[in-house]
């Protein structure tokens, strides 16, 4: 074990003994499971969100441009503050950080719950993409201290417990704050609440590893400065963050605007539409933690290949499709997908060693912006034409994913 002095234990050392794993080659399912969880509680409720814009929009009689910018007021919010959030954190560790950031989506909730003007729900959407700010950096560096060198794995982990709460958010939407109103939403403050109490238990955990622990089976430890050439490196983040455009863009013309797609052109209810959403969001579950394991084992740079271009001709077919099939091509397409993710965060996390916060912060945040920017775009888009447009121009995202043969070549990946 390497200690590092006391006058020097900074950030900088802790930010090294999250690239590590604390302690051991195995990784610590206890704070993985944890924090997967509170990532399934804080995206549950994050989520509700954007399952209940068909009751704003005929609440308030809001537009879809309106619809799009409640959006854009939660995902700016949290992409303007993660990569500063990550940038504090990898010089000044702040262990407690992530329970006061889940305080911030528990006031948002309840003032959601009780928003009567256009004005407040906005407000409650920017305290949301707060406490997401917070919570996603500093979880995800945890997360990678807890690894034990199974860097993919544990993201995978660490993001299907996000997944499943965006899944299981409109499913609760529509059994609860359809048939019950607004105001329901306040009880969805006990899970933030339940989030709380578990995060300050593995704030205490980080808290007692704060100091750089060599791996016991001998291995090397991972370098602490860039593979590559600072401009090559730039470059690769580039397309890294365009790839995630085209993923995140995407997946924002589904979560948003998949329920109007479906009432409008197959005619089917509220709750029936949040229920096809469900699926397609579990969907999401299942293709992010097969996408972090198969990273593990085969390298990032092919799940990344197979992820985005892999969902195209899927993608292409979609706004032409029946109800029936609609159903299944949008499993498909989640599958595919969403198993991008943490190959993409891990291949970035490898290209700058030793700013695992800063990483997490600009990925999750540009994930969030971008799609936030995304969904206020496609908004506009679906009030001058039609949501069926929006459907058929989104299907060409995945080209982009051509972008993944600028990519170097990173050890295994």
């Amino acid at each position: 074990m390497r200690a590092a002095p006391a006058h020097r234990r900074t950030a900088a050392v802790s930010t090294d003994a999250s690239l590590r794993g604390v302690g051991s080659r195995d990784a610590n399912f206890a704070i993985l499971v944890s924090l997967s969880v509170c990532h399934l509680l804080n995206d549950t409720n994050q989520s509700l969100l954007s399952a209940i814009y068909p009751v704003l929009k005929d609440s308030y009689r809001l537009d879809f441009v309106q619809i799009g910018f409640i959006t854009l007021a939660f995902q700016v919010t949290a992409s303007m503050l993660q990569p500063v959030v990550g940038m504090v954190t990898d010089r000044r560790p702040l262990p407690f950080s992530l329970p006061v950031g889940m305080a911030s989506t528990l006031a948002g909730l309840l003032l959601l719950s009780v928003a009567g003007s256009y004005g407040l729900i906005l407000l409650a959407a920017a305290l949301i993409g707060i406490g997401s700010a917070v919570f996603h950096p500093e979880a995800s560096r945890v997360a990678r201290m807890a690894s034990g060198g199974r860097y993919g794995f544990a993201q995978s982990l660490f993001q299907v417990g996000g997944s499943s709460g965006s899944a299981l958010g409109p499913l609760l939407a529509a059994f609860v704050v359809v048939p019950h109103g607004q105001a329901s939403i306040a009880w969805f403050a006990l899970a933030a609440l339940v989030a709380i109490a578990l995060l300050a238990n593995v704030s205490a955990w980080y808290h007692r590893h704060p100091s750089i622990v060599q791996p016991r089976d001998g291995r090397q430890a991972p370098p602490t400065r860039s593979p590559l050439p600072r401009g090559r490196t730039m470059v690769a983040v580039a397309v890294l963050i365009a790839l995630l455009f085209s993923k995140n863009v995407y997946t924002a013309s589904l979560s948003s605007y998949y329920t109007f797609y479906l009432i409008q052109k197959f005619g089917l209810s509220v709750q029936d539409a949040q229920i096809l959403l469900f699926v397609f969001l579990a969907a999401v579950v299942a293709g992010t933690l097969a996408g972090g394991q198969i990273g593990d084992r085969f390298g990032r740079k092919p799940v990344i290949w197979f992820s985005i271009l892999g969902a195209l001709p899927f993608a292409l077919l979609l706004p032409y499709a029946t109800l029936f099939w609609t159903g299944v091509l949008s499993v498909v397409i989640g599958l595919i997908l969403s198993s991008a993710f943490s190959a993409i965060l891990v291949y970035a996390q490898d290209l700058l060693p030793g700013r695992v916060g800063l990483v997490a912060g600009i990925f999750y945040g540009f994930s969030f912006g971008l799609a936030g920017l995304g969904a206020a775009a496609l908004g506009h888009v679906a009030d001058l034409t039609s949501i069926e447009t929006v459907y058929r121009a989104c299907s060409f995202l995945p080209l982009i994913g051509l972008l993944t043969a600028f990519l170097p070549k990173l050890g295994r990946h």
